[in-house]
């Protein structure tokens, strides 16, 4: 624990730049994902871009970037990740809609920088994959240095995280895992998956006609007396009335469909399937329902419920109607989603802005933020991030990342502090390799106080 301490406090900024009220990136190559390719400058003005265009009035007293022709896209918005977080998995149960990751968030993980470094600006933080029904999300922005308060992305839209298939029912087998009890834990088997989802929404659908019956009777002026809360069931009654989104996982096309018609039956919608390896199989089925999909842009084979995916999945689904997105679930995979993106240029044939569209605007509108991010457009939040050659090369490397308009990573500042924090971190092991040296030298008080006690009269008894 001291030598996690002493890391983070060598990593950790000396300072953050403030943008002030208002900053000028100018002689940019501009990416703005949905309004086409330009040279020019973009303005923003407290963390908002003013205008983007080929020619920007620079204001009285802006601050001004000059980007010597790098290019300039939106922050990259990861739709699956697990950084942040203290916890994942609460597997001991098979709903666990009452946790949630917003109690768990760890600003202090050092996974955030690393982000940030790959032009990561907005991160969908998931529970894990234990549960059908798992505990609740939480959208962040990686505002490296802030509290945990501080990330949180304000006005996102609540998620919930469900899952599918090998991950879910092993939690009930012999063995356990994420968190299960030694005994088995049901369900067991992808027949009890779906029972567990349906039961649980055949009671939030009781649950939520109490409480309309409640209102009900107020409205009429009636006494009542209102139900018994349930922070169980609150979080799926929201599900049901369209203000919590589901994002699930889930890699069979059976699963896929059993979700699909279950959500159909109730009569709510899945907004997101996550990792969906054989969405290709249904992807006419999943457009539509107007479902998203959430995919990796080549992994394949690395388990049972795996060896169906293909790596033109992606291509595939965009091609069928489908919104899509490429994300990480790794937080060393999160510092090159640029990459993962050009992938689907190879495997299926995604011209550049359909490619750049997989990590910026799809994942927003995914996540229903897409009028705050995902693209460079007046209005929206300065979510920026600067290569020194275009994104979709294997030779780029991020150089600047702003968030809300503030410089967040800065490439150079970041190489030319190095050396100092590895002064200081070498400083801080060193006090705690002296301290821990001392402490082996000291005698122990209690043993000496029994030699002390041996050596008086009658001490030996």
């Amino acid at each position: 624990m001291k030598r996690c301490i002493v890391f983070l406090c060598a990593l950790l900024p000396t300072t953050l730049l403030a943008a002030g009220d208002t900053t000028v990136i100018r002689n940019a190559t501009v990416l703005t994902v949905t309004k086409g390719t330009f040279q020019g400058s973009i303005l923003i003005r407290d963390g908002k871009i003013v205008e983007a265009g080929e020619k920007v009035l620079v204001p009285d007293g802006a601050r001004v970037i000059d980007a010597g022709g790098q290019y300039v896209m939106p922050g990259i918005i990861d739709c699956h990740s697990h950084i942040a977080a203290d916890s994942i998995n609460e597997g001991a149960v098979a709903v666990s809609s009452m946790v949630g990751i917003e109690d768990v968030l760890n600003p202090d993980d050092p996974d955030i920088y690393r982000a940030l470094a790959g032009g990561v600006t907005t991160a969908n933080i998931l529970h894990g994959s234990a549960n059908p029904i798992g505990g609740k999300c939480q959208v962040i922005k990686t505002r490296w240095g802030k509290d945990a308060q501080g990330l949180i992305f304000e006005g996102a839209m609540p998620g919930i995280k469900f899952a599918l298939g090998e991950n879910v029912k092993r939690s009930g087998s012999p063995g356990g895992g994420f968190g299960a009890s030694p005994g088995l834990r049901y369900p067991a088997s992808r027949m009890g998956v779906e029972d567990v989802i349906r039961e649980a929404f055949t009671e939030a659908r009781a649950y939520q006609k109490e409480w309309r019956d409640y209102q009900a009777k107020l409205d009429r002026h009636e006494q009542a007396v209102p139900p018994r809360r349930d922070l169980k069931l609150e979080p799926l009654v929201e599900v049901l009335e369209g203000k919590r989104y589901v994002h699930a996982h889930c890699y069979r096309a059976d699963e896929i469909m059993m979700l699909l018609h279950v959500a159909d039956d109730f009569g709510f919608k899945i907004r997101t399937l996550q990792h969906v390896l054989e969405g290709y199989k249904v992807a006419d089925e999943i457009a539509a329902r107007g479902t998203g999909a959430s995919t990796f842009s080549d992994w394949w084979a690395y388990k049972a419920e795996a060896f169906d995916a293909i790596p033109y999945n992606t291509a595939l689904m965009v091609r069928k109607g489908v919104l899509v997105s490429v994300n990480s679930d790794s937080a060393e995979l999160m510092r090159h989603l640029n990459t993962e993106a050009a992938k689907a240029m190879k495997y299926g044939g995604l011209n550049e802005t359909e490619a750049l569209s997989l990590v910026t605007i799809n994942p927003a509108k995914q996540l229903g933020i897409e009028k705050q991010v995902g693209s460079i457009e007046p209005g929206k939040d300065a979510d920026l991030t600067i290569y020194d050659q275009h994104p979709l090369s294997n030779y780029a490397k991020v150089t600047k990342v702003f968030i809300d308009g503030q410089l967040y990573f800065d490439r150079d500042k970041d190489l030319e502090e190095r050396p100092g924090k590895e002064a200081r971190k070498k400083a801080l092991l060193d006090k705690l390799k002296a301290q821990d040296k001392k402490e082996r030298k000291k005698p122990d008080a209690a043993n000496d106080k029994d030699d002390k006690k041996g050596e008086e009269p009658g001490g030996g008894e």
